[in-house]
């Protein structure tokens, strides 16, 4: 096993000019000098906007126009689609809601086998005789 060390490689310090340009300084080489100019913040102009030339007879854009309403009564077909699978769900779910109700109700209420005196049809007899 070699227990001798090895130089580690020598990093050179990074530094930055005032305006921001990053440079190396090495001991062996005397520093850079940057040049004392300002720097200037890049300004973009707008580019001009095309003019609004408005649909004329020499100039009407049917397919644009088609391609529009095809994408709007495709949009508009599948909004109903969804709106009426939506309603369909909700009435099911209702329909199916109000029958455990009501077969809820008719165990509660309902009799079993003539008990507690309420039965399903109530008979009352009068009976008199007037031919005597």
């Amino acid at each position: 096993m070699d227990h001798t060390t090895t130089p580690q490689p020598y990093a050179a310090p990074l530094l930055y000019t005032p305006d921001g340009t990053p440079y190396y300084a090495h001991p062996s080489a005397p520093l850079p000098v940057p040049a004392q100019h300002p720097v200037l913040p890049t300004v973009h102009a707008p580019a001009p906007l095309a003019p609004y030339v408005p649909a004329g007879p020499a100039r009407d854009p049917w397919p644009a126009r088609l391609l529009a309403g095809g994408i709007g009564i495709g949009g508009a077909g599948l909004g109903v689609g969804f709106l009426l699978q939506t309603l369909a769900a909700a009435t099911t779910g209702l329909g199916l809601l109000v029958a455990a109700l009501g077969v809820v109700y008719l165990l509660k209420n309902s009799s079993g086998g003539g008990r507690g005196g309420q039965g399903a049809v109530n008979v009352h007899v009068n009976v008199s005789n007037r031919n005597r």
